[in-house]
């Protein structure tokens, strides 16, 4: 029994223990404390069909720090918008970039109400940097640019890198998924970046994508995998990073040995505007 399960954070009236929260899914995978039971039997059922789940989790979040250190030591980017934060994790957006620029500053961007109830620990960073929180849905994306916390933080007439990792593949619907990443890469200047994840059924056999068919025909799994041209029309006139668009375990790996691509079933990329 996590602590959740005892006393429930805050007094969102968003926050319901008996809905699957993509946000606490997510933190019971990578092995955190923030969760309900109905996120733990929703992210079993998925490991049931999928059992790369976890390790598909932590080499995001890996890929993640990466991609942020790259484009803070080499690319010189200061000013991160993270949309989809989740719940707070070692090595946060504001931890990796402030840990190679103390000035970097960072917006976070969620809608799950527990991650409201945590953005205090999201917003602790470097005394030369600065870090806000919004309270918004990636599928508005006008609400999150025109919220008073990224005018007082982002300058957007300056590069800004946006962070979409595991969070796009919520949105059924192609055309508006693309008109979001489009709408948010018109609001910043040429050398901005855009960071992506997005899981995928490209690696899997027949008989488990079947599987995770039925599941989302049947309404227990809220992701829609995209192949690779699915998830490369989001970087359309970018100028993809090398090595391109490539299985997450793959971008710039720091080590020789990383999990397979059907172990991580996740594409991941960086463009530049």
């Amino acid at each position: 029994m996590s602590t959740s399960d005892v006393s429930p954070p805050g007094h969102d009236q968003r926050l319901d223990p008996q809905a699957v929260s993509p946000a606490r899914r997510w933190n019971y995978w990578l092995g955190g404390k923030d969760h309900f039971q109905a996120d733990r039997e929703a992210g079993d059922r998925i490991a049931q069909v999928f059992p790369f789940i976890r390790t598909a989790a932590r080499e995001g979040r890996a890929f993640h720090g990466r991609a942020i250190r790259h484009l803070a030591r080499e690319a010189g980017i200061r000013q991160f918008l993270d949309i989809g934060t989740g719940l707070p994790a070692p090595d946060n957006t504001h931890e990796v970039a402030q840990a190679v620029a103390p000035e970097s500053r960072v917006v976070y961007v969620d809608n799950d109400p527990m991650v409201l109830t945590h953005a205090r620990a999201l917003t602790v960073g470097t005394p030369q940097g600065v870090t806000r929180y919004v309270d918004a849905d990636l599928r508005e994306p006008a609400t999150i640019l025109d919220a008073p916390e990224v005018a007082a933080t982002l300058d957007l007439d300056k590069p800004v890198a946006i962070l979409l990792i595991a969070v796009l593949h919520f949105i059924k619907d192609d055309e508006q998924a693309r008109g979001v990443v489009a709408d948010l890469l018109a609001a910043v200047p040429p050398g901005s970046y855009l960071v992506a994840t997005h899981g995928t059924g490209d690696f899997i056999d027949p008989q488990m994508a079947a599987k995770f068919t039925a599941l989302l025909a049947a309404g227990q799994v809220d992701t829609y995998p995209r192949d690779r041209t699915g998830f490369g029309a989001f970087f359309a006139g970018l100028d993809l990073v090398d090595p391109g668009i490539v299985p997450v375990s793959e971008w710039r790996p720091e080590s020789g040995e990383h999990p397979s691509p059907t172990e991580v079933s996740t594409y991941a990329a960086v463009g530049r505007k």
